[in-house]
C-alpha cells in the first residue's frame, strides 16, 4: 500500500513539475477555449468568449439591404480565443479549431448622464459562434438565444455563401477588424474575391 501511494505522489509531483516547465518555457499546454460539442452534435455555448481577444464593434451593420428598417439600433461586438489571434498575428489566417463570436447588444441613447450619441445595453440580444473545425466540415455557424448549446446552422443558408464570395480571410470578415487587416496584407492571406471587391470601390 505504501509503495502504491509513494507510486501516486510521484506520477503527480512529476505532472506538476511538467506543467510548471511547460509554463515557463513557454510550451503550448491545452486550452479550455476550443469547440466541445454535445453527444448530439450540437455546440456548447463558450461561457468564457469575454476574457477572449477583442477585436472590433461594428454598428447598425447589415450585409443585406432588407434589414435597413430596423426600428431600433445594435452594436455587434467580436471576440477570438486567444490562441487563434496569437496564430494570426504569426500567419495572417486563422487555425484549426478557431472560435470567433459575435455578440448583439442593443443601442441605448437615453440613460443616466448621457445627452447625446449610444452607448451598449447590459441586455445581450444574441450570440452568433464561428467556428473552424476541419474535422467537422471546416467553417461553420451557430446561433445561440440563451440557450447552453446550439444545432449546426444549415450549411444551405446564404450566410455560408456570403462569407465565401465576400470574405477577406478564410471566409472571415477580416475586412472589418481593424487591428487584423494591416497584418493579412502584409501576411499576403487576402483572398482574391475581396481584393477584386477593393480595387472595384476604389475606382468609384
Amino acid at each position: 500500500m505504501l509503495h502504491m501511494i509513494s507510486k501516486a505522489l510521484t506520477i503527480l509531483l512529476a505532472a506538476t513539475v511538467f506543467s510548471s516547465a511547460a509554463a515557463l518555457l513557454n510550451f503550448p499546454t491545452p486550452s479550455d477555449d476550443v469547440p466541445k460539442y454535445t453527444a448530439d452534435d450540437q455546440l456548447k455555448f463558450p461561457e468564457n468568449y469575454r476574457r477572449w481577444t477583442y477585436l472590433t464593434t461594428g454598428f447598425d451593420m447589415s450585409y443585406n439591404p432588407a434589414m435597413s428598417g430596423m426600428d431600433h439600433h445594435m452594436f455587434d461586438n467580436v471576440f477570438v480565443d486567444p490562441e487563434a489571434y496569437n496564430s494570426f498575428l504569426d500567419t495572417g489566417t486563422w487555425p484549426d479549431k478557431t472560435m470567433l463570436v459575435l455578440e448583439g447588444r442593443k443601442a441605448e441613447g437615453k440613460g443616466s448622464i448621457n445627452q447625446k450619441g449610444n452607448y451598449q445595453s447590459s441586455e445581450v440580444m444574441g450570440v452568433e459562434v464561428h467556428v473552424k473545425d476541419e474535422a467537422r466540415g471546416k467553417w461553420a455557424f451557430y446561433i445561440f438565444d440563451n440557450d447552453k448549446s446550439a444545432k449546426l446552422v444549415d450549411r444551405s443558408m446564404a450566410c455560408y455563401s456570403c462569407h465565401a464570395e465576400h470574405a477577406a480571410v478564410d471566409t472571415t470578415f477580416v475586412q472589418f477588424y481593424p487591428t487584423l487587416l494591416p497584418i493579412a496584407r502584409s501576411k499576403g492571406t487576402l483572398s482574391p474575391s475581396y481584393l477584386r471587391e477593393s480595387a472595384a470601390s476604389a475606382r468609384k
